[in-house]
């Protein structure tokens, strides 16, 4: 059975560690931070490990660590 078969279309709850992430509930996708778009599972790229956030992609991702004041030499 693959990984996201059975769970429908429903939103899973995610724990987002570095370089992977562990899912707590099972569904097909998440919902990036900061557009709202569903991620499915398998397109899932980008997060913050401090924030707990998942992104639809690097420019999102970016943008969110730059609102966040993240970035090295960035002004809070």
């Amino acid at each position: 059975m693959n990984l996201f078969e059975g769970h429908g279309n429903r939103e899973a709850k995610i724990r987002y560690l570095d370089g992977d992430f562990q899912i707590l509930m099972p569904g097909s996708y998440v919902v990036c931070a900061m557009t709202g778009k569903h991620i499915a599972l398998d397109e899932l790229r980008y997060w913050s490990v401090a924030r707990q956030e998942p992104y639809a992609d690097v420019i999102t991702s970016l943008e969110a660590e730059k609102r966040a004041g993240a970035l090295p030499n960035q002004k809070r």
